[in-house]
């Protein structure tokens, strides 16, 4: 995989890749605050062009890396973020089916986010 850089735009509630200068992949996702604060990632998307290098796992993993610093929790309901996270539970502890609940809640709640 060439050199990518990962960078969270907290603001725009994006994890991005960006390699050569454009971004070629993201993590779309949320910050929900009850019934704890966690990180909602909803969308992996990378650029067809830039498919097959590990952009995905890679900003998955930053994604947890992200919340262990934060002390957050992450509740997935990106089925790429899920399917990772059951790869890697050293690395993605599973979070609690109240917070998935209110997660799948709060998005319902806000469809125009995403």
């Amino acid at each position: 995989m060439s050199e990518i850089e990962i960078r969270d735009d907290r603001a725009a509630g994006r994890l991005e890749a960006i390699g050569g200068g454009e971004v070629v992949g993201r993590v779309e996702y949320f910050l929900l605050e009850a019934p704890e604060r966690a990180l909602v990632p909803v969308h992996t998307v990378v650029e067809p062009a830039h498919e097959g290098r590990g952009i995905a796992g890679s900003l998955a993993r930053e994604l947890y890396a992200v919340a262990r610093r934060e002390g957050v929790v992450v509740a997935p309901l990106c089925p790429y973020v899920v399917k990772w996270a059951e790869r890697h539970p050293d690395q993605a502890p599973a979070a609690g089916p109240e917070l998935l609940r209110a997660a799948k809640e709060w998005l319902a709640a806000h469809p125009e986010r995403f």
